[in-house]
C-alpha cells in the first residue's frame, strides 16, 4: 500500500484528500461528536508542513439528492467550521464539489490554504462510481490521498474512481487503522476476546468465523445472535434474552467474566437495542466491563461508537476505528476495494 510519506509533495502541490466526515448528527443537524473529523487532522498538518494546497472531500450520511431538506441537513458547512476550530486556522467551504465555480475557487488557492467541498452524496454519481464524476474531481488536484478507512469497503467514486486518474496514497489515519487491525490479527496479547453484536448477520458472519480460528473467546449478542445456527468451543451466545431486544442478566454476567480475562479485546456492534433505555442494560454493562479491563481495547462501527459516546467511555479505549463494515471486512480477511487501489 502506497502511503502519504512516499508522495512527492512540494510547495503548491494540490492534494485532494478523501476524508471521513460522516459524524453523528442531532435532530437539528448539529454535530454530536467530532471524533471522525479529528482523525483527519494529522494528515492535514503533514500537508501544511509541505506547503500543499489541501482540498477535502467527504460524504455525510445517506442524503437523498432530490430532497431539499436533506441538502440542508447534510451539508458539510458545519464540518468545515468544526475543522477550523480544531486546526485554529481558516478553512473555506464551497457548497458544491464539481463545476465551474469550484474550479475557479480551487485555481485561486495558495499554498497552505484549506478548502472543504460539499457532501459527495448530493450527487448520485458518487455511489454509482461514475468515472466521469471521478475525472471531474481528479482535475482539481495533482495527487489523491484516501484517509477515510470507514468507506474503504465501498466501490464508490471517491474511493476507487479517483485513483484511476491521479497518483494515490493512504493518509496517516488510514495507515494507522491498518497497523492496529493487523496487530490484532497477528500479534495480539492473549487471551484475545472478540465481541460482536448488531443486526446485520451477513456482514458480521465472516469476521465471527475468522475470529473463531484466531481468538480465545468470541461473544455474540444483538439480533445477529438469533441467526447463528452452529456451535463452536470458543463461541458464546446469549443464554437469556430480554424481549429479544437485549441480553439478559445471566448472559451479562457470563460475558463480563470472560471480558475480565482478556488481554486484547475487539468490539463491533451493540448487544441490544440500546437506543431505548429499557433495552440498554446489556450494551451498557458490556461497554463498562470492557472499559475496566487493563488490556488493549479497540472498538469500531457507527452504533458502537454512539454507545461509547453515550456512556462517556471514549477515553477508556486504546483505539476507536472509524470503520464498521470496513473493520469487519478487514478482520474477516475480505477484499477492501479502497485498499486494493492503493497498492504499489
Amino acid at each position: 500500500m502506497k502511503t502519504l510519506k512516499e508522495a512527492n509533495i512540494k510547495r503548491g502541490t494540490s492534494v485532494l484528500v478523501r476524508a471521513g466526515f460522516d459524524c453523528p448528527l442531532g435532530s437539528k443537524g448539529e454535530i454530536l461528536d467530532d471524533y471522525r473529523i479529528c482523525t483527519i487532522v494529522p494528515t492535514i498538518r503533514y500537508l501544511l508542513e509541505k506547503k500543499a494546497k489541501i482540498i477535502l472531500i467527504s460524504h455525510l450520511d445517506r442524503p437523498n439528492p432530490k430532497s431539499e431538506r436533506d441538502l440542508k441537513r447534510y451539508t458539510l458547512g458545519p464540518v468545515a467550521l468544526r475543522l477550523e476550530k480544531l486546526l485554529k486556522r481558516k478553512v473555506k467551504f464551497i457548497n458544491d464539489c464539481i463545476g465551474e465555480r469550484v474550479e475557479k475557487e480551487i485555481k485561486k488557492m495558495k499554498p497552505e490554504e484549506i478548502v472543504v467541498l460539499e457532501n459527495l452524496r448530493f450527487y448520485k454519481q458518487e455511489k454509482e462510481n461514475d468515472l466521469g464524476f471521478a475525472k471531474k474531481l481528479s482535475e482539481l488536484a495533482d495527487i489523491f490521498v484516501n484517509d477515510a478507512f470507514g468507506v474503504c469497503h465501498r466501490s464508490h467514486c471517491s474511493i476507487v474512481g479517483i485513483p484511476k486518474f491521479l497518483p494515490s496514497y493512504a493518509g496517516l489515519w488510514l495507515e494507522k487503522e491498518i497497523k492496529v487491525l493487523t496487530y490484532v490479527l497477528k500479534n495480539a496479547k492473549r487471551p484475545l476476546v472478540g465481541i460482536f453484536g448488531g443486526v446485520k448477520i451477513k456482514t458480521k458472519l465472516p469476521a465471527i468465523k475468522r475470529f473463531l480460528s484466531l481468538a480465545d473467546y468470541v461473544l455474540v449478542g444483538g439480533k445477529i445472535a438469533r441467526n447463528i445456527n452452529f456451535s463452536h468451543p470458543k463461541l458464546y451466545l446469549p443464554s437469556d434474552f430480554r424481549d429479544t431486544m437485549d441480553i439478559g442478566p445471566r448472559t451479562i454476567n457470563r460475558f463480563k467474566g470472560i471480558i475480565s480475562k482478556g488481554k486484547t479485546i475487539v468490539w463491533n456492534g451493540p448487544l441490544g437495542y440500546f437506543e431505548k433505555e429499557e433495552f440498554a442494560k446489556g450494551t451498557k454493562a458490556i461497554a463498562e466491563a470492557i472499559s475496566r479491563n487493563k488490556g488493549f481495547k479497540i472498538a469500531g462501527g457507527g452504533e458502537t461508537l454512539l454507545a461509547i459516546l453515550k456512556y462517556h467511555l471514549k477515553n477508556k479505549f486504546n483505539f476507536l476505528s472509524t470503520g464498521g463494515g470496513a473493520m469487519l471486512m478487514f478482520l474477516g480477511n475480505q477484499r477492501l476495494p479502497g485498499l486494493e487501489v492503493l497498492k504499489g
